[in-house]
């Protein structure tokens, strides 16, 4: 039987605040356990909680960022749950009035195409302390640091049909929320987590099936293994007349399989209701449209334009405007060079690669943006060639000066002497007699494979700073 994969997933974001949602204590990645836990996240008696007001910016910044309804009165609940690193014994949230409603979501594939994603609703709510299972001599330690630090969950509605959506909706939530700066959205430190919702239906079939939900996934690769793993478990159940259990499952990305953690609850065993220590969060237009203000050019947007205003292809486009950062610094290196298709060829091909080997972000790049416009514009003027540019730009990237630097330090100029180039030219037809004979004997398909010698004999004997341009018109003349 064919199987449709239906897939929902509700991201907790850690919003970027310097403090948490209910408490002044600090939101720093790294400290000691317990030393960013203060009475009010510890639960103590007679602590009340006090609303941080940042996150509550940084929600409705998120909700105009995807269309969505804004709640302009929105009520935090108590979810009541018992686990060790909860010190309440329940969890501050939102659950029938959540501070954003119902929206949506544009993704786009490798091939270009795009897909519209549902957004059920984005809610506020503080995160739990964190379970310590290692050096404990088989117990478990309680970090309460991340307690109470601010949360914003993404629920999207069940409208994600295979792992690669999945991995597309998750990149281009991460380029959002990091364009407008409510969050690093730093998988490895927990700043993104995803809980899959997923379950199998017949192909053509409206009904959904019984889900599984996979907690806590922090990883755009581990998202994609944990949906190909479940769709072929859940498969084989269904296929051999089996029925799927609703349930909360792990997944083990060294097995590289899901295993049961406890069966799924559901909002009455949560016994929400509302909390009685803070009041509703009451807006008004005046206020949404001041945050509105705030906004800079959002992911989507910035694609469209960059396609428009410099020309590029979608891909380009794309990947140029996964995050600010680097579509900041392409434009950069444009505004310095003038050229947008050699600069676009630049960054992704040269200057990604090697940050990419050296595993380093855009924003800690050894080669500045201006000096890599630099650099393009000594391509565009003819002082180096294309390939020149690269051994120049290895140079840069090493620390050994600017551009105008390394080529006068290493002597890499371009001859573009036409009297020094013929001079070569003519050495390398008199030193090739058998080639040339097989040149003028060939028809002008393998003419074309065949000037390729010459170009490339010319270049060794100048030591590739020949102008390629010259070489060849000089070529197509002598040899005729």
């Amino acid at each position: 039987m064919q199987w449709e994969t239906v897939i929902g997933l509700e991201v907790h974001l850690q919003l970027a605040t310097r403090s948490k949602i209910f408490s002044g204590s600090a939101t720093t990645f790294g400290a000691a356990p317990n030393t960013q836990a203060s009475a009010v996240d510890l639960a103590m008696p007679g602590m009340l909680p006090v609303l941080n007001k940042e996150a509550v910016h940084m929600a409705v910044m998120f909700g105009l960022g995807i269309g969505a309804e804004i709640g302009m009165r929105s009520v935090f609940d108590r979810k009541n749950y018992f686990y060790p690193d909860l010190p309440k014994g329940y969890q501050i949230s939102q659950f029938e009035d959540p501070i954003v409603g119902k929206g949506s979501f544009e993704i786009q594939m490798e091939d270009g195409s795009t897909r519209e994603i549902g957004i059920t609703r984005a809610h506020l709510e503080e995160d739990a302390g964190k379970s310590l299972h290692e050096d404990f001599h088989g117990m478990s330690g309680i970090d309460l640091n991340r307690a109470g630090t601010p949360l914003l969950e993404i629920v999207s509605e069940p409208d994600i049909r295979s792992a690669a959506e999945a991995v597309a909706y998750l990149k281009a939530l991460h380029s959002l929320v990091t364009y407008l700066g409510i969050s690093d959205g730093n998988m490895a430190e927990g700043s993104m987590r995803c809980d899959i919702n997923i379950s199998l239906r017949p192909k053509g079939q409206e009904a959904l099936g019984t889900r599984a939900e996979i907690k806590n996934v922090n990883s755009f690769r581990f998202v994609e293994r944990a949906i190909r793993h479940e769709f072929d478990r859940q498969a084989d159940i269904l296929e051999d007349g089996g029925k799927i259990v609703q349930e909360t499952r792990l997944y083990d990305p060294d097995r590289d399989e899901t295993r049961s953690m406890r069966s799924k609850e559901v909002a009455n065993d949560y016994r929400y209701f509302p909390e009685p220590d803070l009041l509703p969060i009451v807006i008004d237009g005046a206020y949404v449209e001041a945050v509105r203000e705030t906004l800079p050019e959002l992911p989507t947007a910035k694609r469209h334009r960059f396609v428009e205003q410099y020309q590029l292809s979608a891909y380009d486009a794309n990947v140029l405007a996964d995050s600010i950062a680097l579509a900041d610094y392409y434009e950069a290196v444009v505004a310095v060079c003038g050229d947008a298709k050699i600069a676009a060829n630049w960054v992704q091909v040269e200057l990604l690669g090697l940050l990419n080997k050296a595993e380093l972000d855009i924003s800690a790049s050894p080669v500045a943006a201006a000096a890599l416009g630099g650099l393009i514009n000594r391509i565009l003027d003819n002082t180096i060639s294309g390939k020149i540019a690269k051994q120049v730009f290895e140079a840069m990237w090493n620390g050994e000066g600017t551009a105008d630097e390394v080529i006068d330090a290493k002597g890499l100029k371009q001859v573009s002497d036409s009297g020094a180039i013929e001079a070569m030219v003519d050495e390398v037809i008199a030193n090739s007699a058998a080639q040339v004979e097989q040149y003028l004997a060939a028809d002008d398909a393998k003419r074309k494979k065949l000037v390729g010698y010459f170009v490339g004999q010319v270049m060794k004997a100048s030591k590739g700073q020949a102008n390629p341009g010259m070489v060849n018109k000089l070529l197509a003349q002598k040899l005729k």
